[in-house]
Parts: C-alpha cells; structure tokens; sequence
C-alpha cells in the first residue's frame, strides 16, 4: 500500500516540533507500505534547507519515492480551488495542499497528514492517517 506523506509531517519530524514530532515519526514508523513524496511536498520542504545536498539527505529515497505530480491531479488541484473560491476563499492561486490532496486521490493513495480538516473538505473520499484518526478513513 502507498502512502502520500504530506510536507507538514516531515516539517514536524525535521523540526523536532514539540507539539506534534512524535505522532509524525510514529506514523512514520509504523507505515507498511511504500512511503511518497511528489515535487510540491518537495518543495514545501525545501524551504529549510540551504543545500539540495541537505534536502535530499533529510527526503532520502531509501525512505521516499518520488512521484511526479499527475496531469489528472493538477486538474483536480485547479477544481478544488475553484471551489475554495466559490466558498469565500481569499488565496489568488491554488494553495499547495489542493495539489497534495489531488494527487492523493487520483493515485489513490492514504495521505499521511496532521491537517486532515482541508482534506476532508475538499477531498471527501480520500483515505487519511492523522492523529485525530489513526485509522485509514
């Protein structure tokens, strides 16, 4: 079984977050199945590196694959949005958990998030591990 990580949770484990490391690391842990990253979880990372050497050494590809970003995914993503919009959103561009969570969903991966509430919203069918659930939804 596949499961998208979501950037926060690598954030959470990289930054040793006092609130939330250890749930992140344990989901982590205790993941069967293959773990995936895609370019925008990537570069949302990114941020807190000054080296790629780092980033790549902090996102191994012994622990994570990298997948591209589907054209159906980025289709969906622009969808999601739309209706962010339509409900009174006020970001002008799309906001990068719409790519995750399409990407998550046309793939049909779990995604291992700690923000599973935009998901749920947006995307009602997708499987999620979060600490509010532990269980795949």
């Amino acid at each position: 079984m596949e499961a998208l990580v979501d950037s926060n949770v690598i954030l959470d484990i990289l930054t040793e977050d006092r609130r939330w490391a250890s749930w992140p690391a344990k989901a982590i842990e205790d993941w069967n199945g293959v773990l995936v990253i895609n370019p925008v979880i990537y570069a949302e990372v990114s941020i807190g590196f000054e080296r790629i050497e780092d980033l790549d050494a902090a996102v191994s590809r012994e622990l994570f694959r990298r997948d591209p970003l589907p054209w159906d995914a980025a289709f969906l993503a622009g969808k999601c949005f739309l209706k962010y919009r339509q409900s009174g959103g006020k970001k002008s561009s799309p906001l990068p958990d719409f790519f995750i969570g399409a990407h998550a969903a046309v793939a049909r991966m779990i995604l291992i998030t700690r923000d599973a509430s935009r998901y749920r919203t947006y995307f009602p069918g997708i499987r999620l591990v979060s600490p509010t659930s532990t269980t795949i939804h």
